[in-house]
């Protein structure tokens, strides 16, 4: 587990059904797992786990099992989680006691978010875009309908977050986390 910073601790780890490698990322003050997937040992007090999106399953129900904590998942996407012990929200809304503020990117791709964490200078995304050699890229075109137009679409959404939201830390789900300069590079791959 790398400590990015005191309050933000993130760990990798290749999931089992796509076999690439992803993020995970604990909160520890917040009492907090973000899409986690292998949950060390040395994690604790986790109250909530928040999905940034519908996908993110990964070791959810587990950590849940472990922690006694509540699973959060976007409203959009409950339909995947029918009959599993969850909580919904709402793009817009503030959840874990108002620190975070989940966002839609594009409503082309409606369950995938961003979760603005002001409290801890960051903002979390799900699949709109990743990261591969500290470079931003999107996800391979097979994962897209239409690749120009929802490409287009999640730079629109991507530029939005960077003008609208206060952040310097990019937490990744797929690919290492840009910490210090997460606003300025995410501000570049919108405008590429």
């Amino acid at each position: 587990m790398e400590e990015l910073t005191p309050e933000i601790r993130h760990w990798s780890a290749v999931h089992p059904d796509i076999g690439w490698v992803v993020s995970s990322y604990w909160l520890p003050g917040l009492g907090v797992l973000l899409d986690p997937l292998e949950v060390p040992d040395e994690v604790e007090g986790v109250e909530q786990i928040v999905l940034s999106n519908r996908h993110h399953r990964r070791s959810a129900f587990e950590a849940r099992e472990r922690f006694g904590a509540v699973v959060r998942v976007p409203r959009v996407g409950l339909h995947e989680f029918e009959g599993d012990p969850v909580e919904p929200y709402d793009f817009g809304e503030p959840i874990v006691g108002g620190a975070i503020t989940a966002h839609q990117v594009t409503d082309l791709w409606p369950d995938d978010g961003a979760l603005h964490i002001p409290s801890l200078d960051a903002l979390a995304i799900a699949d709109t875009v990743v990261g591969e050699d500290e470079r931003l890229q999107f996800m391979p075109d097979y994962c897209f309908g239409d690749v120009s137009a929802e490409r287009q679409s999640i730079r629109e959404g991507l530029a939005r977050l960077a003008r609208e939201l206060d952040f310097e830390h990019l937490l990744l789900a797929h690919g290492a986390p840009l910490p210090d300069s997460g606003r300025a590079r995410l501000r570049e791959f919108a405008a590429a």
